[in-house]
């Protein structure tokens, strides 16, 4: 497993979110989320279902627009300056958005051309990109022929492939194996050493342990946040586990 890099004081942070807030109706999905992403940080958003957590990454992608607070990636507000902020976001969401009837390398090919990638400068990090994730003999192969895991880490290189200082993994696990599973949070760990920030939604809590921050999200509110084993600490508990369970009331993952 990749070391994380210590980013430098004060850096300013690659994600940054202040006192955002998004309401359906009368229910409030996120009631004034301000949270962080550093370059090289492995950050685990922890929440049951019904935390806000998709809400907030529907906020981050830009699919719907926050009540109020400010998000922003690199500097640039999504709000005002959408098309900046969004270059610097790759993006794995919880149901799968890969055309199942393309081939690995074409569905990634259609990416980048989407970023304004193409001829050579885009074969080589499709290459890349399949390289990295063991699936360079796979790249004529219809989606739909690949396993769970392996269309996961055809999700994880399309987002990579236009370089974007932020990963954002929303419940990405869902569905897998527990080794695929594995698999797959090991490969995005690894990305730390390059230098990407990482914002990983999940409501499993041994996921969460292997990150450098966890940030417990509950009912649109930030409970707590801090290193896995701080957390079980400041709660009096043994584990982030049952810290997660003395927070939420939720059962434990």
């Amino acid at each position: 497993m990749a070391d994380s890099i210590t980013p430098p004081p004060h850096a300013e942070p690659l994600l940054s979110l202040r006192d955002v807030r998004k309401s359906y109706g009368p229910r409030e999905a996120l009631r004034g989320v301000s949270l962080d992403v550093a370059r090289g940080e492995f950050v685990a958003l922890l929440g049951p279902n019904g935390a806000g957590k998709s809400t907030l990454f529907q906020l981050l992608t830009g699919l719907f627009n926050a009540d109020d607070g400010s998000l922003s990636v690199c500097g640039h507000d999504i709000r005002h300056n959408s098309v900046a902020a969004l270059a610097g976001i790759g993006v794995v969401f919880q149901q799968s958005t890969l055309d199942l009837d393309l081939g690995v390398a074409a569905n990634l090919k259609f990416h980048a051309s989407l970023h304004g990638l193409g001829g050579r400068r885009a074969r080589e990090r499709i290459a890349d990109a399949l390289q990295r994730l063991g699936l360079s003999e796979r790249a004529g192969d219809p989606v739909r022929e690949l396993s769970g895991g392996n269309r996961r880490k055809v999700e994880l290189a399309r987002a990579l492939v236009h370089e974007p200082a932020v990963l954002l993994m929303d419940e990405a696990t869902v569905g897998l194996d527990p080794a695929s599973r594995r698999q797959l949070l090991d490969e995005v760990l690894a990305l730390r050493a390059r230098g990407v920030g990482v914002l990983w939604a999940t409501h499993l809590v041994d996921e969460a342990e292997a990150a450098d921050r966890v940030i417990v999200l509950h009912q649109g509110r930030i409970l707590a946040q801090g290193r896995p084993q701080n957390l079980a600490e400041a709660a009096g508990t043994a584990t982030l586990a049952e810290a997660f369970l003395k927070m939420t009331g939720d059962t434990v993952a």
